[in-house]
């Protein structure tokens, strides 16, 4: 399979536990990182995706670059340890993106405007 999938990490493969960019990264979620380690298993690419990486900061002013450098690189050592593999992280999704796992998304059906709960549930 080419592409790769997206992963939120903050509330999705990590327990929230700040809202700054460069806070203290949370304990591993048991479910999420064990499909992740499925998807590695199958050989998909899988990146965090997340507004920590962002180069614009919540009131719109420029980010650090070595700040950000310094997230990247605490977020690849946190995916080391917990999913045995350095990950990749990125704010921005791009062509190649299969999937977004993500806890503040809802999935629509493409070409539908219909949200997946709203065609599961009739």
């Amino acid at each position: 399979m080419s592409g790769w999938m997206g992963v939120d990490f903050d509330g999705t493969l990590a327990v929230s536990g700040t809202k700054r960019f460069d806070g203290p990264l949370g304990k591993p979620i048991p479910a999420m990182v064990a499909r992740v380690k499925e998807w590695i298993a199958q050989g998909i690419e899988v990146r965090i995706f997340t507004a920590r990486v962002s180069p614009l900061d919540k009131d719109g002013s420029v980010q650090d670059k070595a700040a950000l450098a310094s997230v990247r690189e605490r977020l690849a050592d946190w995916s080391e340890e917990h999913v045995g593999k350095r990950l990749e992280s990125t704010c921005e999704k791009d062509h190649n993106i299969i999937l977004l796992w993500d806890d503040k998304a809802i999935q629509v059906i493409r070409d539908t405007g219909k949200t997946l709960e709203e065609t599961l549930n009739g």
